[in-house]
């Protein structure tokens, strides 16, 4: 079978597994100095957008992803997630995911705001948003969730800071965007029981992890990462591979959240982007 025609094959056939597909990127920039791999050259990035579009997927927020999932209408959409809330994320990504008729959610660090990524040593510094840059990126149509404060991990963080980590940094990101705020995204994908349960309590209404396994629910969704090296025959053999590396997401998990006041609130507060081209081929 054709490579295309197995790719939309996996997502229509409920049997074939789990169909949701999120991909995690990082900075997009030069990737020549990048010792951790988590930076995607805009040729790359377009390259990439373009792959999924010729297979009939269309890029998307996870708010978007998870809505069309709870209307049994998600076959064909992939969510798109931005890790750390970099610069150049507004600066060359936006464009780029625009230009492509695409959305995405972007994890930010409300309690670095112009700062840069301390937390990776040794490595580039590398500038995160600054406030004014979080708004723009919402009002380009993105999603906008919180990746913490200060990035730190949370599975060996106190009682205070992982307070501070998940409400805390939840009730700032409220406050500068002036909409809601329901997703979160673990630093290094780590955690546990204890830290799900703190993003739950928080009042997210979802979550994304890396591979949680046997915690993978709406407040563990696993995503797929994706990096420079990653062209199209990779992005197929992950996508292939994806059901079988990874923990599907019960199904009960989408009713349950399409009965949610979260769900509710996600509806609500939309965000329809200003001048949205159309996609381009």
């Amino acid at each position: 079978m054709p490579a295309d025609k197995a790719d939309m094959t996996d997502l229509a056939d409920p049997r074939s597994g789990d169909p949701l597909w999120a991909l995690m990127y990082h900075s997009v920039a030069d990737p020549t100095d990048d010792p951790y791999q988590v930076t995607v050259s805009p040729g790359r990035l377009e390259r990439q957008l373009r792959w999924l579009r010729r297979r009939g997927l269309a890029g998307v927020s996870m708010a978007e992803l998870l809505r069309a999932r709870a209307e049994g209408r998600g076959a064909g959409l992939v969510g798109l997630t931005f890790d750390d809330g970099y610069a150049d994320f507004v600066e060359t990504a936006v464009p780029l995911l625009r230009k492509h008729g695409c959305s995405a959610t972007v994890f930010v660090l409300p309690g670095r705001p112009g700062g840069t990524n301390e937390w990776d040593s040794p490595g580039p510094r590398k500038p995160l948003l600054t406030e004014d840059g979080v708004r723009e990126a919402a009002a380009a149509g993105m999603e906008i969730g919180s990746h913490g404060l200060l990035h730190v991990d949370l599975v060996t963080a106190d009682d205070t800071t992982l307070a501070a980590e998940t409400a805390r940094s939840r009730e700032l990101l409220r406050a500068l965007t002036g909409g809601e705020v329901g997703g979160f995204c673990y630093p290094y994908g780590t955690v546990d029981a204890r830290v799900v349960a703190a993003v739950r309590a928080a009042g997210y209404s979802y979550a994304c992890a890396i591979d949680p396994g046997p915690l993978t629910g709406m407040h563990a969704l696993p995503r797929i990462h994706v990096g420079e090296r990653d062209t199209g025959l990779r992005l197929h053999l992950k996508r292939r591979l994806h059901h079988r590396r990874r923990e599907p997401v019960p199904a009960a998990a989408f009713a349950a959240y399409a009965r949610s006041a979260a769900y509710r609130a996600s509806v609500a507060s939309e965000v329809v982007p200003t001048a949205l081209p159309a996609a381009t081929p």
